[in-house]
């Protein structure tokens, strides 16, 4: 992204012919929501005054306090390059605030910017590196999706196997274009996967990019007849979508991960943060993990880690440290899929990171071998504790864990509350499977 004013908007603007703006933000469960004006009130939008009822946004403000306004973050400016050239349509990225000039407590943004602010009173800076999965699936005659795909494509496979290779490619392309850098991109193992790394950065803009990320995925799959989905597990048998997020703390350009002298060269900084990331995983897993789906993915045998443990290369770990030492060093973070709410999961992880530090906790012992084939006997004897199993047991996780409660501040019960809504849903439902399995056996 850019580094704008507000006079620099003003003449894109015009330069460009840009004649909307959507003026985007996110909801509590990670949706991507806008309100879009024209070319002429872009001095209103700028200067914070373009309102919206919050009151009809699902668990936002409530109806007696609903009057918000969006105030955006300027160097988010960005024109969609998917849109017409004539007429062009850009974003500007928002914070929700209320009435009064005060934040309001449940945009995603503002939570994780109080959490930003924690870590710099204490002289950090937190950096992230998502790297996000997600399937391409053909649609029907009525362009509705299905979860077919003529892709025989697996790892790091290209065309003329990998056939959404061209989708991806543009993907990335009209990500560079908005500001928005790409590491790298490929082809997943499962058939019509697919995934694409963006570039470490401040865990801010690094939340920022992901919405925009899934925005282009989403509309340029469909702009070429296909269905992109963020689903944790679409496809019964196959991997799920992961979004392995990548972190360290940084001091005026140092990354504090790294002690060239430590045991494994990893800083006691950094031990403590793991400590805290494993002590509060399940406290957080109802935001890493925020749908009943995700937890068909978090199963054994497809790469998604279920225990609470930590390695050097070990894929079957909760926790990674990637081989790069030095300005490089990080802590890789494998469970979250990519139907989280990135602002969310990375204030959560930030918090239990720093709760580790500031307890000065001490992590248990790397584990080297694949936890996959260890015995429910072995992994209790080594105190390996499992990821919760269903929606249900995350949320009681997440409603006891007092740190995670409090990084998400008083829409954390809001939150729960509409998690738990959801397993109900789930809970009396009656699946396929039920009906082959008990209709006439019993």
């Amino acid at each position: 992204m850019g580094t704008y004013n507000r006079a620099d908007i003003l003449r894109l603007v015009e330069d460009e012919n840009v004649q909307f703006i959507r003026m985007q933000f996110t909801d509590i469960f990670g949706q991507l929501k806008n309100v879009a004006v024209t070319a002429s009130q872009i001095g209103r939008a700028l200067d914070g005054e373009i309102m919206l009822d919050g009151s009809s946004i699902q668990d936002s403000a409530r109806v007696e306090e609903s009057d918000q306004y969006l105030h955006p973050e300027l160097d988010t400016f960005a024109i969609l390059p998917w849109r017409p050239q004539y007429g062009k349509v850009a974003r500007l990225i928002c914070d929700v605030y209320n009435p009064d000039g005060t934040p309001f407590d449940g945009d995603p943004r503002n939570i994780l910017k109080r959490t930003l602010k924690r870590a710099e009173n204490l002289g950090y800076r937190f950096h992230v590196g998502p790297e996000l999965e997600f399937f391409l699936f053909q649609t029907d005659e009525e362009g509705r999706p299905t979860v077919k795909t003529s892709d025989e494509a697996g790892y790091f496979d290209l065309g003329p196997l990998d056939h959404g290779e061209s989708t991806r490619r543009e993907v990335a392309l009209a990500l560079e274009k908005m500001g928005v850098a790409v590491e790298a991109s490929h082809h997943e193992a499962a058939a019509g996967q697919h995934e694409i790394d963006l570039k470490y950065t401040d865990a801010l803009a690094a939340a920022d990019n992901i919405m925009t990320f899934k925005l282009a995925v989403k509309t340029l799959a469909q702009k070429n007849g296909l269905h992109a989905t963020f689903m944790p597990k679409p496809i019964q048998g196959a991997a799920g979508n992961g979004m392995h997020v990548n972190m360290s703390l940084f001091r005026d350009g140092r990354n504090l991960f790294y002690d060239e002298g430590g045991e494994q060269k990893l800083s006691l900084l950094a031990r403590q943060f793991i400590a805290g990331l494993l002590d509060h995983a399940r406290g957080f897993c109802a935001l890493t993990n925020p749908v009943v789906n995700s937890y068909k993915r978090l199963v054994p045998g497809y790469e998604a880690p279920c225990y609470l443990a930590w390695s050097e290369a070990n894929r079957s770990a909760l926790i990674r440290i990637p081989d790069p030492r030095g300005r490089g060093t990080r802590v890789e973070l494998r469970s979250p899929d990519t139907a989280c709410n990135p602002y969310l999961v990375f204030a959560a992880c930030l918090a239990a990171g720093l709760d580790g530090v500031a307890r000065e906790l001490t992590p248990p012992p790397a584990v080297a071998g694949n936890l996959y084939a260890m015995t429910s006997a072995e992994l209790a004897e080594r105190g390996i504790r499992c990821l919760p199993v269903s929606l249900d047991a995350a949320v009681q996780a997440m409603e006891a864990d007092r740190v995670v409660m409090e990084a998400l501040g008083p829409y954390a019960v809001r939150y729960a509350a509409r998690k738990r809504q959801e397993w109900e849903e789930y809970r009396t439902q009656i699946s396929q499977w039920e009906l082959d399995k008990y209709l006439t056996n019993c």
